[in-house]
């Protein structure tokens, strides 16, 4: 293991990467003296907030139990070399990276890198490429480095909402064209003292069991009789955002809470690069710096033409990397609060320790609407359409399960899909008109008074290599029965479809399209490749992702070339959506036709 130093060509100034908290110093070097519940379950000691930085061609990366504490809460975690987030890897674009995996902890592990470009068998996901680490195994992952960017790495299991994930940077092998002064990692989460296993299995018995936006009475006064009906019948609200928010989400900047004084300084007039890194398990932020505009330089790690914004809506797993210039103030607050706006994580970008901006308060819960249940795309922006829902026969539950084919909790018209997908109990609402909704800012930020940026406005920095024509369309269907807690691809659930992988041919062209039948937007997360965002920018320039947002009601599509062989998961980075079905294989294979 080698740790990044002063006289290391490739080491990071840490007081860049290493940043402050006010209360760090007292969480250190006391496990002596720790009660037995900030000893961990098995021995582990108190979680370290923040990143080692690891740099080098050979690392060592421990797994333990430990407990965690912020904001007076306290319970289990998994760290990584002691630390939650684990360690930052800083590397470089052409060596080769060993790093040999120790397991300390009672449960199975593994690492995923997270938008890197490795060989199928170092991916890291149990079940498909490699068994998990058991408690007291070693494993060494070995790849080249074939890129540069912004990426994380994480546990593919259930340690991950408990600490098992950190940061990545890739230094590029001909330099940086972005000159900055400061670099910093900005590393989004949420932690629970609830054991993930727990939790998914209350997800599975309750309804709504932790949606704690819950509509008020202004709210029901502001819909009419028949919508409030209507949203009885799907056993929903218009507020029912996120399946975990707060208070049972602590969310975390590089570990911190809101109240732990995170700071990253600056010096007035210098340019500042902020990575912003989403490691969260089911936490969609949106991420504004009040008074100070963001310039977006590059998405999931791939370089795009700078695009200045105020705010930013980031889904699991995605990256987006800005520059900021502070100046005429002494502190700016970072604040990424939560998609549906139950709390919000919390640093400060400031010139002099101690400095502080003011918070903004909360906004608003965002509701629901028209546009995300598939049906009128001409008012996305506001809540629930009410002219259009009149038009709807609400007198009777057969009427919901008549022409739109309302189910339990949305509408089932079945025969709007293709032969493809399976029809049953996984499934309870269809899109009626799933456009494309590439130009959405996100749930909740169509009528802000300020910038926003949306996917159409991602530009591809340099000419994508491939400029082949896709010679085929691939249509898969993000299902799910949100009372049953059951989530699919195309009304299959992984544990009915391991043998029956969506199969690309290994070089192939092929334009996907994913069409979200749901009324929650999925990140969408492709392993081993990178694929083109068909947002209509210039011919040749369309941005790379591995991640991407699906709307509620609506539809994405991307290009891939298949050209990593091997099974690369694919999957909803939405943790409980993910272990509860919504996974799948893709198999790059010289197949012919290569058709799935």
């Amino acid at each position: 293991m080698s740790i990044a130093s002063q006289g290391d060509k490739f080491a990071i100034d840490r007081r860049k990467f290493l940043t402050r908290s006010a209360g760090a110093a007292s969480l250190l070097g006391l496990g002596h003296a720790l009660p037995a519940w900030a000893r961990g379950r098995h021995g582990g000691t108190l979680a370290r907030k923040g990143s080692d930085v690891l740099s080098g061609e050979h690392l060592t990366m421990s797994v333990a139990d430990a407990s965690f504490a912020t904001g007076g809460r306290h319970g289990a975690a998994v760290t990584v070399n002691g630390t939650l987030p684990g360690p930052l890897l800083r590397l470089r674009e052409g060596q080769n990276l060993v790093v040999d995996l120790e397991n300390n902890s009672s449960m199975g592990t593994s690492i995923h890198w997270h938008g890197l470009l490795v060989p199928f068998l170092m991916d890291g996901v149990p079940g498909i490429t490699m068994t998990a680490v058991e408690p007291g195994e070693r494993f060494r992952y070995e790849f080249p480095i074939r890129q540069a960017g912004t990426y994380w790495w994480h546990a593919h299991t259930l340690q991950e909402p408990m600490g098992h994930y950190g940061p990545i940077i890739i230094d590029p092998a001909d330099g940086d064209p972005h000159k900055v002064d400061r670099d910093y990692v900005v590393m989004l989460s949420d932690w629970s003292p609830m054991d993930p296993h727990t939790l998914m299995k209350k997800l599975k018995v309750g309804e709504a069991p932790f949606n704690f936006q819950k509509t008020t009475a202004t709210d029901d006064y502001a819909l009419s009789g028949k919508d409030r009906r209507m949203w009885a019948r799907m056993r929903m609200m218009p507020t029912d955002i996120s399946d975990v928010s707060a208070p049972l989400y602590s969310y975390l900047l590089n570990g911190h809470g809101p109240e732990d004084g995170l700071e990253f300084l600056f010096n007035p007039g210098e340019r500042v690069r902020l990575r912003f890194i989403n490691g969260s398990a089911m936490t969609f932020f949106n991420v504004r710096i009040p008074g100070l505009a963001m310039t977006v330089i590059a998405a999931d790690g791939q370089d795009v033409r700078p695009v200045e914004v105020d705010e930013f809506q980031i889904g699991n797993a995605e990256t987006y990397d800005v520059i900021v210039e502070p100046t005429g103030s002494d502190a700016f607050a970072i604040v990424a609060e939560a998609m549906d706006r139950s709390g919000m994580g919390l640093a400060m970008l400031t010139n002099r320790a101690g400095a502080r901006a003011a918070i903004p308060a909360l906004r608003e819960p965002p509701l629901l609407t028209m546009a995300d249940m598939g049906m009128n795309h001409g008012s996305s922006a506001g809540a629930m359409d009410h002219g259009a829902m009149a038009g709807m026969d609400h007198g009777s539950s057969d009427a919901m399960a008549g022409p739109m084919g309302m189910g339990s909790m949305s509408m089932r018209d079945t025969s709007l899909l293709p032969p493809s997908v399976k029809v049953g109990p996984g499934i309870d609402m269809v899109a009626m008109n799933p456009v494309d909704r590439m130009g959405d800012p996100g749930i909740g930020l169509a009528e802000v008074d300020h910038r926003v940026l949306s996917y159409r406005q991602l530009v591809a920095a340099k000419m994508n290599p491939d400029m082949r024509r896709p010679t085929r369309l691939k249509e898969i269907h993000l299902t799910g029965n949100m009372e049953r807690y059951m989530w699919s691809f195309d009304g299959r659930k992984f544990s009915a479809v391991t043998d029956d992988p969506i199969r690309f041919a290994f070089n192939e062209r092929v334009r996907v399209k994913l069409v979200n039948d749901t009324m929650m937007a999925h990140p969408i997360h492709l392993h081993g490749h990178f694929f083109e965002l068909v947002n209509d920018a210039p011919h040749g320039h369309q941005p790379l992702k591995h991640t991407v947002i699906v709307q509620p009601g609506g539809s994405a599509q991307f290009d891939l070339t298949a050209n990593e062989p091997g099974d690369w998961a694919f999957h909803c980075h939405l943790m409980y959506h993910m272990h509860n079905g919504m996974f799948q294989i893709v198999t790059v294979r010289p197949l012919q036709g290569g058709q799935g």
